[in-house]
């Protein structure tokens, strides 16, 4: 059984035969400008999202309306790939077995295990904190959303807008704030990398997925109130729960003072976006503030380039189609120089 991945990687113009499991996530009647029916499907895995339209001479056309989300369909069919995205004139669903469904859930082994070294890689740094306050801050969070966390997503849609995508996500940021620190060493390393591990923990409620389902969920609270807002909420509960505990009594005499530290942290919390006018209830103060900003920017644009690579058309030789939000076209990459051999 193929992946999504696979599908939108290996097709082309020219028809490929493939069978794949998914799970639906939405459909949606629509009509052709000749006022024809049809409908379209989202379909998603552990990685990808696709859309898939269901025309009124599609075989199965009458039963559609059968399809629910939540529904694991295995897909079947010739694909080929256009400007308009994945199309198949002779594809075919039927429900997925219990063995498929539980192969899908599991996710593919390769995605899987980058995802374990990526929150690996958090932990590491995470252990490496030397201010106690901010690593028994993180060290809770982990310990108390550790696997809700594994399973969040970084977005809906345009970057890492998969399961676990926000553990792959945060680990790069994670990884960048540590290499950034050795360039301008004035910058509070500590502060940085916690920021980065909650910078968008209100995604675990804004982004997240059930324990078997690749459907993200939506929420009121997360709707009313955006991940920004709920992740200032969780570091406070957090921290309260941490500063009052008896193991924490001698922190009144550490230096900078505890409310300075709370302080400091909510605000990058608050400011990442980088301007109000992009959700931020506050723009960036600090060093420490403008290096989340461009952390977070720089690896979803990176994010956002690799997926364009993996699944635009070619407008012309070395020249790749406009995928939003990107601002335009990209062209192919430089190739690494390659040093003869003697």
């Amino acid at each position: 059984m193929n992946t999504l991945t696979q599908v939108l990687a290996e097709t082309s113009e020219t028809p490929i035969p493939y069978r794949f499991g998914c799970q639906v996530q939405q459909c949606s009647a629509r009509t052709t400008k000749s006022q024809k029916p049809y409908f379209e499907l989202q379909l998603v895995d552990i990685a990808q999202t696709i859309s898939l339209k269901v025309w009124s001479n599609h075989p199965q056309f009458d039963q559609v309306p059968t399809l629910k989300p939540g529904m694991f369909l295995a897909i079947e069919g010739n694909f080929t790939k256009s400007q308009y995205g994945l199309e198949s004139n002779d594809w075919q669903w039927s429900s997925l077995g219990e063995l498929e469904k539980e192969q899908l859930l599991s996710g593919d082994p390769s995605l899987r295990a980058k995802q374990d070294q990526d929150y690996q890689a958090i932990t590491t740094l995470v252990a490496g904190i030397n201010d106690p306050r901010l690593k028994g801050l993180c060290d809770l969070f982990l310990s108390d959303f550790g696997a809700k966390f594994q399973r969040a997503a970084a977005a809906r849609k345009n970057h890492h807008a998969r399961r676990g995508g926000l553990v792959e996500h945060v680990s790069l940021m994670m990884q960048s704030a540590a290499a950034l620190c050795t360039v301008y060493p004035q910058l509070n390393k500590d502060l940085l990398l916690t920021a980065v591990l909650f910078h968008d923990c209100g995604k675990l409620w804004e982004n997240n997925y059930p324990e078997e389902d690749f459907h993200q969920v939506y929420t009121l609270h997360a709707e009313a109130l955006g991940h920004i807002s709920l992740g200032i909420e969780l570091v406070n509960k957090l921290w309260k729960d941490l500063i009052t505990s008896q193991t924490t009594s001698d922190w009144q005499h550490l230096s900078p003072p505890n409310e300075h530290v709370r302080i400091h942290l909510l605000h990058l919390i608050a400011s990442h976006h980088g301007q109000l006018d992009f959700g931020s209830p506050v723009v960036p103060k600090t060093p420490e503030a403008f290096a989340l900003h461009y952390i977070d920017n720089l690896d979803a644009k990176m994010e956002m380039c690799a997926m364009s690579y993996e699944s635009s058309s070619k407008l012309a030789n070395n020249i790749h189609e406009k995928m939003f939000p990107l601002p335009s076209n990209l062209l192919t990459p430089l190739p690494h120089h390659q040093p003869e051999e003697r």
